[in-house]
């Protein structure tokens, strides 16, 4: 921001021309737009199936599309300083969504699983909120103890309690891949932020052995994990959900059977409209179709990550953590849930952003974009030359 807006009470800020990013708005539209038509053919058995109307899920999602994008509008007026005032607020926010879905009779139970709240007529999945809430607390914490990080074990270990009693309280829901996206969005903005090398390799080691010990030790994580390494073995019980999306995605080849003719969607891959809904994707449009939405999510992170090294540069570091973590979040759980449909990775139940049906997510995604536009929008209003009016010339006696 320009001096002279800096000074500005907040409503004044709402009159300020906005500087948004073509090609960050761009591709999230794209991505956004895209995702209601791959979902509406992904979902359209399913939604008659169970409510009697073939759009059913893809209205719902429209729905929470709108909200997204009223908050993400919303997100584009609120200053980044003032996103890092509130942090304390957030952690608070953070944690009071974790431990109320906890509460017996509030959380609302889904395949085993107590993840949401039910506020009014939507299910709220507070892993998503509460993710960002984080973020941006974690963001806050690096820029006010940036040396205590770089210099004493100390400033690492106390954002690395908050976020283990985070990942614990995820743990308990059960919700393994959001408490791992988490983690891993943390440590690359420790990492960036200038954490010793050795500290984050001691509690990276030591993550990594707890996050195995726990999934080798829980029964039915252990039977995701066999059912990952051999689908084939089982291809009627704990192999059906890869092997039916090896096979719609193999089903694709080139070009795919087209728009609305996918057959595995039929009944036969289990979560086709939510964590699935790339194997129907990659049947309908083949390989080609593959590799343009992953360039587009490529794109995206490209344009994330460069928006990062131009705050840093403008020593606006609170801005660049924060992208930083959005970033890596964005494209973790993209890589994470496109690695689960091809059978590179263990099913997680992660959600395909801007794209899978879940409303907590989408929208949660859309704010992150709207907090994106915000950060270019400061950094291309400080690029700004300040207009200075030129002092009147004394009259020649």
């Amino acid at each position: 921001m320009s001096l002279s807006s800096a000074t500005m009470p907040f409503p004044a800020r709402l009159r300020t021309p906005l500087q948004i990013d073509p090609v960050l708005l761009s591709i999230g539209l794209a991505l956004l737009i895209g995702g209601l038509v791959i979902l509406a053919s992904a979902s359209i058995s399913v939604s008659d199936n169970t409510a009697g109307d073939p759009f059913y899920y893809v209205q719902r999602q429209a729905i929470a599309a709108l909200i997204g994008t009223v908050s993400a509008f919303f997100c584009l007026f609120v200053p980044m300083n003032v996103w890092q005032k509130l942090g304390p607020l957030m952690l608070l926010i953070a944690f009071a969504l974790l431990l109320v879905v906890l509460i017996p009779g509030v959380g609302h139970e889904v395949n085993g699983s107590t993840r949401w709240l039910r506020v009014g007529v939507m299910n709220v999945q507070v892993s998503e909120p509460a993710r960002l809430c984080l973020i941006l607390y974690i963001a806050g914490y690096l820029v006010r103890q940036n040396k205590s990080l770089r210099a004493h074990f100390l400033g690492f270990l106390r954002p690395m309690a908050v976020l283990s009693l985070a990942c614990g309280l995820l743990l308990a829901e059960p919700d393994f891949g959001a408490a791992i996206v988490l983690l891993a969005t943390a440590l690359a903005m420790l990492f960036v932020a200038g954490a010793r090398v050795r500290d984050f390799l001691l509690f990276f080691s030591a993550t990594f052995v707890a996050m195995a010990a726990l999934a080798i030790t829980s029964p039915y994580r252990l039977e995701r994990l066999t059912a990952f390494l051999d689908p084939w073995s089982d291809p009627f019980n704990s192999g059906f959900q890869l092997t039916q999306s090896l096979i719609a995605i193999g089903r694709g080849e080139w070009f795919g059977v087209g728009l609305g003719s996918s057959v595995q969607k039929l009944f036969y891959l289990p979560e086709a409209h939510t964590d699935f809904v790339f194997a129907v994707y990659a049947e309908e449009f083949g390989l080609f179709g593959s590799l343009l939405l992953i360039a587009l999510f490529m794109g995206l992170l490209w344009r994330v990550f460069k928006l990062a090294i131009r705050a840093a540069n403008a020593e606006r570091f609170f801005e660049a953590c924060l992208t930083v973590g959005l970033g890596t979040w964005l494209g973790l759980q993209a890589f994470i849930n496109v690695g689960v449909n091809m059978g590179l990775l263990p099913t997680k139940g992660l959600t395909l952003p801007l794209i899978s049906y879940g409303r907590s997510s989408l929208i949660i995604a859309m704010i992150s974009i709207g907090l994106l536009l915000r950060v270019h929008h400061e950094l291309a209003t400080d690029a700004r030359p300040v207009n200075r009016r030129r002092k009147p010339k004394k009259a020649k006696r």
